[in-house]
């Protein structure tokens, strides 16, 4: 018996033990303080970090890997390779970087890297540096590295690099040897190609010294600015971001406008160009203060007290309190550049999730959130559809598919065979999972699980599995089928309508899965006299219904369909109130991507 009950006790450990490391969220932090001195008329500069390392999982570490972005502008690079061997590269890359001379080029070339003051044995691959450790790093504890680098901007020609096509000096995005991220899933010390970023939460104070006439503009707040000789030291200070970009020209105009509320500095860092330019920008600021106004009250609150929209870079790419984006464009253009950049704040900065495999949960979340925003405070200039402010990017989706070149959601953004699968796939077909998730769960239950998942997770790394569970709290169901579908595959949804039989009293109507993915269907019912009553058919793995307000909205709870059934037959009444039409999918927010069998129409 003693033995037996030495055996019960050590199964409930085990349990418990598993049950807990199971639940025991981590992940790693950093502390860096850099300072470089810039030399403007080389386009170089010269660097020094310290970093402190912190070690939250419950792994040894015997090596780290630090990324070196500039070192991907180069002749032969990853990323000057796969440009040229794309079948349709972006137009910004193509074969720029295969003709960058000496001079034009980037590069980081590691002086020293230290940990703890000892010298240590590093080895560079491309935009990739492998360090092994003298001292292996334990659980809980900590390290610090130094490292000194000498290093040149390049030619701007993707999100980093000098004199952009708008005249800017300097957009210095992915500047530094950073450190990669290390989760549940190991190292991600992927090359830079062309796509996402993930990095580890953590502290900057980084000081820029460059020549008196440059106008800084960062990531963080500024702490100082210390003249020294003929330069200023700009010192700029950011808490739990991962991180850090910074631009400088010396004909920037910095404009600042404070939010009314919500404790909030937006800053405009931008050319005068011309007459319209101005204009411009000086209209972005009000608009912008209205976007963050709503994007809070939607999103979740931005927690920082700065945010810096400066003209820079090769088109718009968002980094922590700040983005870059080009300038010179038409007021719409403009106005939903900036969305969508402000937007990341929220989606990447603040749920940092890891772009590289799970760019829809990135790019995806923000398109779907800056069409939600341009909607209800700037449809006048966008015109998007009432009924569905997506219906745009359905249809872009459509037409996609029928070029076969659609991968799954599931691919890492740099091994997509085409940048239009990427983008479509990324942009468009990551948009249409929420508005497609508000149609199965109901759109009120969506926005509240939006916020729930913005408080639950902010400053940390979710995934795809971190956030269905929220929606399927908020919403009572089982939703993992959707993601199995609408991500790791590109099976399509397609049903129709068919009359089985037809008398004066009765309609059966068969609805038919054509497509392999299956859905909770949504049939409008419209009657003669106008009425119209919603039949609603649940898929039974969803192990629950949307709930629909009756106040508003006569409906029929069907029965579930079980989704290895191909047809569906219900009898609608037609003795009573004669039927004029009936449709699945009204609202065209479930993706069917043949929708002109959709419909059947009576006398």
């Amino acid at each position: 018996m003693h033995e037996f009950i030495k055996k019960i006790h050590f199964f409930i450990f085990i349990f418990f033990y598993f049950e807990s490391y199971s639940n025991n969220y981590w992940q790693q932090r950093v502390e860096y303080r850099i300072n470089i001195n810039f030399d403007y008329e080389k386009h170089q500069f010269l660097g020094d970090q310290n970093l402190i390392y912190y070690n939250n999982s419950e792994d040894t570490i015997t090596k780290v890997f630090f990324h070196l972005y500039f070192n991907a502008f180069q002749p032969g690079s990853m990323m000057d390779v796969r440009s040229r061997s794309l079948p349709d590269p972006d137009r910004r890359v193509m074969h720029r970087i295969s003709k960058l001379n000496e001079d034009e080029i980037g590069f980081h070339e590691i002086k020293k890297i230290q940990q703890n003051g000892k010298d240590l044995k590093y080895h560079e691959q491309g935009s990739i540096l492998e360090v092994e450790l003298i001292d292996p790093l334990l659980p809980d504890e900590s390290t610090e590295f130094y490292m000194e680098y000498f290093s040149q901007v390049p030619v701007q020609i993707r999100r980093s690099g000098r004199n952009n096509k708008e005249g800017i000096d300097y957009s210095m995005a992915q500047w530094f040897p950073k450190i990669a991220e290390y989760d549940r899933k190991g190292w991600h010390a992927h090359p830079y190609i062309a796509r996402e970023f993930y990095a580890p939460w953590g502290d900057f104070d980084v000081s820029i010294s460059i020549d008196k006439n440059y106008i800084v503009a960062a990531t963080g707040i500024l702490e100082s600015k210390v003249k020294e000789k003929n330069n200023y030291i700009w010192n700029f200070k950011a808490k739990n971001v991962h991180d850090f970009v910074w631009a400088a020209d010396p004909d920037y105009v910095h404009d600042i406008l404070k939010v009314d509320s919500e404790n909030l500095e937006l800053h405009f860092y931008y050319l005068e160009t011309n007459d319209d330019m101005i204009k411009n920008w000086k209209r972005l600021q009000q608009d912008a203060s209205k976007a963050f106004k709503f994007m809070n009250k939607i999103f979740g609150k931005y927690p920082y007290t700065k945010y810096s929209i400066i003209q820079g870079g090769d088109g718009g790419m968002e980094y922590p309190m700040a983005t870059l984006i080009t300038g010179e464009r038409s007021y719409p253009s403009l106005l939903s550049v900036t969305i969508h950049e402000a937007l990341h704040s929220w989606y990447q900065m603040l749920l940092g999730t890891n772009e590289s495999y799970l760019a829809w949960m990135d790019e995806g979340f923000t398109s779907f959130a800056q069409n939600i925003t341009q909607i209800y405070l700037f449809n006048d200039i966008y015109k998007l559809d009432l009924v569905n402010p997506l219906r745009r990017s359905y249809e872009r989706y459509y037409n996609f598919i029928k070029t076969g070149l659609e991968e799954p959601l599931s691919t890492h953004s740099d091994h997509f065979s085409t940048n239009q699968a990427y983008g479509v796939g990324s942009y468009t077909k990551g948009a249409m999972f929420l508005m497609q998730l508000g149609y199965i769960i109901g759109e009120d239950i969506l926005f509240k699980a939006l916020k729930r998942y913005y408080n639950e997770w902010k400053f940390k790394h979710p995934d795809e599995y971190d956030f269905i569970r929220i929606m399927e709290k908020e919403s009572g169901m089982e939703l993992d089928w959707y993601i199995d579908y609408w991500i790791k595959t590109t099976h399509t949804i397609d049903y129709s309508l068919e009359i089985k039989e037809e008398n004066e009293n009765e309609i059966l109507v068969s609805v038919n899965r054509i497509g392999k993915m299956p859905m909770p269907i949504e049939i409008e019912v419209v009657y003669e006299d106008s009425s119209k009553k919603i039949f609603y058919i649940p898929l039974s793995i969803m192990r629950g219904d949307k709930n629909y307000d009756s106040s508003k909205l006569e409906y029929k709870l069907l029965d579930d369909w079980e989704w290895v059934n191909n047809t569906y037959e219900i009898n609608f009444n037609n003795k009573n109130k004669k039927i004029k039409n009936i449709e699945i999918n009204p609202s065209g927010k479930m993706a069917d991507i043949d929708q002109s069998n959709n419909k059947l129409d009576f006398h």
